[in-house]
C-alpha cells in the first residue's frame, strides 16, 4: 500500500500592516543595556510591513512625541521607540492611527506590559 506524501509550501506574502504594537511600561534596567540604548522610561516595540513602513513611522513618532528612536530597522520592519510611558504610547498610537487612516494599513492593538 502506498502512502501519498503531502507537502506544503509556505510563503511570506507581506500586507500593508502593523505587525506588533507593545509597550513595556516599566522595563527591567538591564534591558536597556542589553538594547544598546539609553534608560528613558518606557519601550515601544513595533513591526511593520513593509519593512520600509519604518522610515514613516519613526518620523511619525518624532512628530507627534517627546520620544527616541532606540532602533530602527528598514530591512526588517522593526522600530525601537524609548521616553515615557504616556509619550511612548502617544507615538505608537500615532502610528497606527496614520498609516490606518491615511495609508490603509491594518493596523495592531498596542498590548502593553
Amino acid at each position: 500500500m502506498s502512502e501519498e506524501k503531502k507537502r506544503f509550501i509556505q510563503e511570506f506574502v507581506p500586507g500593508k500592516q502593523v505587525t506588533l504594537s507593545h509597550l513595556i511600561a516599566n522595563p527591567d534596567p538591564q534591558m536597556f543595556e542589553k538594547l544598546g540604548i539609553q534608560k528613558e522610561g518606557a519601550i515601544g516595540i513595533l513591526t511593520l510591513t513593509p519593512s520600509e513602513t519604518v522610515i514613516i513611522a519613526g518620523d511619525l513618532a518624532t512628530k507627534a512625541a517627546h520620544i527616541s528612536i532606540g532602533f530602527l530597522d528598514r530591512f526588517t520592519g522593526s522600530l525601537v521607540l524609548v521616553g515615557s510611558v504616556s509619550e511612548v504610547e502617544m507615538a505608537m498610537e500615532h502610528i497606527n492611527s496614520y498609516l490606518a487612516g491615511q495609508l490603509g494599513y491594518t493596523s495592531a492593538r498596542i498590548t502593553k506590559s
